[in-house]
């Protein structure tokens, strides 16, 4: 099955990556709900998160909360949200979101806008974390 995540993993579509491993590959939704907005998916390619493996789905939220960690070490921030829509793309995912407020994980905002130099400079210093 090939998917927009699939050909980001691939290197096809580039992607501001702040954490990967051979299982796993985080990186920055380039149409964030909030600053530092991180997208966790697995490199094999599973349409519905639930139908994952429980070692694999287990280990994936571990490698999230390690990505949730550095998120906010550079993101100002009272707690990082997590959540798992699966509608969008058909590629398991989780959502990493920065919050001070409930309303910061609201899908329904208004989307941020970031210069490509933004985005760069943010997945470093996450990465970096």
């Amino acid at each position: 099955m090939s998917t927009l995540f699939s050909r980001i993993i691939s290197g096809e579509i580039p992607c501001h990556r702040v954490a990967e491993n051979e299982r796993f590959l985080a990186f920055l939704d380039i149409q964030p709900v909030a600053k530092g907005h991180v997208l966790v998916i697995p490199k094999k390619p599973t349409d519905y998160i639930f139908d994952m493996v429980d070692e694999e789905l287990s280990a994936m939220h571990v490698f999230a909360k390690a990505v949730a960690h550095k998120i906010k070490k550079v993101v100002p921030c009272l707690k990082i949200g997590v959540a798992v829509i699966g509608l969008e793309v058909p590629h398991a995912h989780i959502h990493l979101i920065p919050m001070n407020t409930l309303s910061d994980i609201n899908f329904q905002n208004e989307r941020l806008k970031m210069s490509s130099s933004e985005f760069d400079a943010l997945a470093q210093a996450i990465s970096q974390a």
